[in-house]
């Protein structure tokens, strides 16, 4: 969730729709939908986590509802290198329209159909052009994941609340007439008063209510199920899950199925590894981030030996060197994903570093690298302030061993390997070494300054 900015634009529309409400008994009730349970199918194409999700999008990308086509215009190359899925920003109209990056959700059912907020297409374009894009995605063996943000809403007209004794922004009315809101359905109402966490100020969704999961996940027109079966998403990202207890992504996870990963910001990896257990979903190895960041702007590799999800439950990490709310490696960036592209855990490369930033030959290089490569176990060989050795033991293959050089010269150094007098290879080009492994397993690698090597058998 990208902290600057969405408080204000909400005071901007207390200014703007500052208007009551007349009715001000909205039906708590859901609408009489059968309660059908699907799981997805992902049957046709790679589901996400078995290769290298690409993070589609930046904070303020360009406006104008051109983003959808872009991205279109990316898929066949992003697949041919490797990419598994593609994240999505929040796609459905939010409340600054046409401005909005989506975290300050209004009509969940409007991806650019409606004339609301101030457009009919959202900041990322049309209905039509979204559809075109997973579609798109899908034919190029690629999933796609759909960022959910329930913690809280925005765009309410305002109503007098009782539980409060004043008026608050919890009127939602949307164009698409699905998942109408009132104050009954967020904190505090007369079933719930808090949870875990609220946003900037914004009317906090209480997902204890039963009309409320109902619409999230449960009804056959739920939001979830809606996104699924219409839309075709096939996964979710969950934004700031710390807001809300795990038993929603658990719940929404066991009605529809699909990949999970949610935005829990913490560096604790005994709380994110709890949260995983709890939410039956992946967490991103925000200790792995601060471990890598610490590591290249102190110039000082042992942070690497720290403790990190990816160590602990490699199944439930999802790795990253950047995204949309932080990004803080600046020394060397391309080290940082010569590490998560060598190691366990699921990798997400983000769009500017791919599209605008590092060399992209570099990245589709350890993309080919993970996915063909990179499997097994991983042990620590060797690591002191300017060197990192570690070594992937393979699953039915012949794994690697990745050389990581943050000095100012070319290292060199005695490995053990798990190939008896075998020729190697360094596979990204930095060294044209081809040494056999001597004494058993052993071989001497080298690597360049401020670069990497991996290695493995030739």
């Amino acid at each position: 969730m990208k902290k600057a900015n969405l408080f204000f634009s909400f005071l901007i529309l207390v200014a703007i729709v500052g208007c009551s409400k007349d009715d001000l008994n909205l039906q708590e009730e859901a609408t009489e939908d059968i309660i059908v349970k699907k799981t997805v199918d992902l049957n046709g194409f790679r589901s996400a986590g078995s290769g290298v999700m690409m993070q589609a999008f930046y904070w303020d990308v360009p406006a104008g509802g051109v983003w959808w086509d872009t991205l279109s215009t990316k898929i066949a190359s992003w697949s041919s290198a490797g990419i598994d899925a593609i994240w999505l920003p929040p796609a459905s109209k939010a409340q600054n329209g046409p401005f909005s990056m989506g975290y300050d959700p209004f009509d969940y059912y409007d991806f650019g159909s409606y004339d609301q907020m101030g457009s009919i297409e959202t900041r990322f374009g049309s209905l039509t052009e979204l559809q075109n894009l997973i579609s798109t995605a899908h034919s190029a063996d690629m999933s796609v994941i759909a960022d959910i943000v329930i913690n809280h809403n925005s765009g309410g007209n305002y109503e007098f609340n009782p539980f409060v004794s004043d008026s608050t922004w919890t009127d939602f009315q949307p164009a698409s007439g699905n998942f109408l809101r009132s104050y009954y359905d967020f904190h505090p109402n007369d079933y719930h008063s808090y949870d875990s966490g609220s946003f900037g100020g914004y009317p906090d969704m209480c997902h204890h209510k039963t009309y409320v999961q109902d619409w999230l996940w449960n009804n056959s027109n739920s939001v979830a199920k809606y996104y699924m079966n219409t839309m075709g998403f096939d996964g979710w990202r969950f934004d700031y899950v710390k807001g809300f207890e795990p038993w929603v992504v658990h719940d929404w996870v066991n009605e529809v199925g699909g990949f999970a990963v949610g935005e829990y910001w913490d560096s604790n990896v005994s709380t994110l590894d709890w949260w995983t257990g709890e939410a039956n979903a992946s967490a991103f190895d925000f200790a792995c981030y601060y471990a890598m960041r610490d590591a290249l702007s102190n110039n000082d590799l042992t942070y690497l030996n720290g403790d990190m999800l990816w160590k602990t439950n490699a199944s439930r990490a999802v790795t990253f060197v950047a995204n949309h709310d932080t990004d803080e490696i600046y020394n060397n960036k391309i080290l940082a994903y010569a590490y998560i592209l060598t190691h366990e855990g699921y990798p997400t490369v983000f769009y500017q570093d791919y599209e605008e930033w590092l060399d992209k030959d570099a990245l589709n290089n350890l993309i080919w690298i993970h996915n063909n490569l990179a499997s097994g176990s991983t042990e620590i060989l060797h690591v002191d302030n300017d060197e990192y050795i570690a070594k992937r033991n393979g699953y039915n293959a012949n794994g690697l061993i990745v050389y990581i050089n943050n000095s100012d010269s070319w290292l060199e150094r005695w490995v053990p390997t798990n190939w008896s007098s075998t020729v190697i290879k360094d596979y990204t080009g930095n060294s044209s070494w081809e040494p056999t492994t001597q004494s058993g397993t052993w071989v001497k690698i080298q690597a360049p300054p401020h670069g990497y090597t991996v290695w493995s058998t030739k």
